[in-house]
């Protein structure tokens, strides 16, 4: 039974995830997860497959329901009105325009094009003046080195290039905050960097984010902090240079020694 508090925390993140726990069936994927995203952090989680990030992820916009705890974007409860109730897909809505996601397999819609694709909730859901998006979509398009396609279909698209687009389509709704659940996991090697280039940029300028992804040298250069995570739990949470050159906890070396294991193995077989 899902516990809803009436009573709103007093807090100046961005995001403030408090006490969260999430089970499917008999399997517990989040247990009592507690922590918060300030504005223009970029926070990247970490840790084994199964740890429960992308689902940390979903349920910080509702996309997942939680089972336990509260989720607050700048003091406002996700997913539950102030009298404790569970809000209506309409007030749902739109608090999801306030936050924006890039999924790790694009969901782009197969039969607009890349403008009409960055375009569409602007127009449809946030009904904003067509004219003024389209000058917008063509704004994000050229920021993401996109520009020149803006007509094409996103079959005619690299993996690279529609996970661009799939970043410009989260930025056309303004959202206060940004989540990426694993944006480069499903690239082939060679176009992650350009997706990475991107999402360095939204970094260095401010955009609050929260990433989960297992590109090391990514989180190493570009986070604000590190949450690292393990069955469930957030057990670690610490600035890049302290966690990768001194990780506090027994399982994030484990996890870090696999890492660089891993990578000597590509690179003696590249």
């Amino acid at each position: 039974m899902m516990h809803y508090p009436t009573k709103m925390d007093d807090s100046q993140a961005v995001l403030n995830i408090i006490g969260l726990s999430k089970s499917f069936g008999s399997l517990q994927v989040l247990d009592n997860v507690s922590f918060s995203v300030a504005a223009g952090e970029t926070v990247c989680l970490l840790g084994p497959s199964g740890s429960g990030k992308s689902t940390l992820l979903r349920c910080a916009n509702w996309l997942e329901r939680p089972d336990q705890g509260r989720i607050l974007l700048k003091g406002e409860q996700v997913g539950v009105s102030n009298a404790g109730v569970v809000m209506s897909d309409r007030d749902l809505a739109r608090m999801r325009m306030r936050i924006g996601m890039v999924f790790q397999h694009f969901a782009l819609w197969p039969h607009l094009t890349v403008l009409q694709n960055v375009m569409e909730a602007p127009v449809h859901v946030q009904r904003r003046p067509k004219d003024v998006v389209r000058e917008e979509a063509e704004a994000l398009l050229r920021r993401v080195g996109m520009y020149e396609k803006r007509n094409a279909f996103p079959a005619r698209l690299s993996g690279g290039q529609k996970q661009r687009i799939g970043i410009a389509r989260a930025l056309a709704m303004k959202p206060e905050l940004l989540l990426f659940d694993e944006p480069t996991s499903a690239l082939d090697p060679e176009l992650v960097g350009e997706v990475l280039a991107v999402m360095r940029d939204l970094a260095s300028e401010g955009m609050t984010m929260v990433v989960v992804t297992h590109e090391m040298a990514f989180a190493r250069d570009a986070a604000s902090r590190i949450a690292f995570m393990d069955r469930g739990a957030i057990v670690e949470s610490a600035a890049p240079d302290v966690f990768f050159s001194a990780p506090a906890t027994e399982r994030a070396r484990q996890f870090l020694q696999r890492y660089s294991a891993a990578s000597d193995r590509s690179l003696a077989s590249s």
